[in-house]
């Protein structure tokens, strides 16, 4: 039996949305602010940049969250609210994604942005595996939670400057939380 998912990966090509922050950028939104924190204090404007994409004929949006982990939100002051601008980051998008359903009849895929720590690590820079294994964990199991139509249906892991980072601590997290979220659904 194949999911959804495999049966429009295996067929055919899959139109994606863009650059989120891109897109915010030329809303009026400047570089030197957390894109990220927006999902909290301007869910209407992440909400229309999905819209927009799924208006355009996307089929997978992604959550605005390419820096919401730990130690990227650590330099706005955001470190504590690493679950809750993930989860705002799924909502938003599940919101967009309900509304072309609504309207069209159509249906898009919601994928959990997982951008780079933005930090070098050891033995090149100060962050430890373990610090880098848990800021992706903390983020990738906000972005899942809540399970099948709640939580993300995939996860895009981008911009990985370092394959270490990608290989050894990336993958294995994002691996045991989609086959964690298979599961919860399988049983429903």
């Amino acid at each position: 039996m194949t999911s959804r998912l495999e049966q429009v990966f295996g067929r055919r090509t899959v139109l994606c949305d863009g650059a989120m922050g891109t897109s915010l950028y030329a809303r009026g939104v400047f570089i030197n602010r957390c894109f990220d924190e927006l999902n909290l204090s301007q869910p209407e404007l992440v909400r229309s940049v999905h819209e927009d994409y799924l208006q355009s004929g996307a089929e997978i949006i992604e959550t605005n969250t390419f820096g919401a982990n730990a130690l990227r939100l650590q330099r706005y002051g955001l470190r504590d609210k690493v679950g809750e601008i993930n989860q705002a980051g799924v909502r938003i998008a599940r919101q967009a994604v309900r509304q072309l359903a609504d309207k069209q009849a159509g249906t898009a895929y919601v994928a959990g942005s997982v951008g780079p720590l933005g930090v070098h690590l050891e033995p090149l820079g100060k962050t430890g595996l373990e610090e880098a294994r848990e800021a992706f964990a903390e983020q990738i199991r906000a972005l899942v939670s809540g399970g099948p139509g709640e939580g993300v249906d995939l996860l895009i892991i981008e911009t990985m400057p370092a394959l270490l980072s990608l290989i050894h601590i990336c993958l294995p997290w994002s691996m045991i939380a989609m086959r964690s979220q298979r599961l919860s659904a399988s049983s429903m």
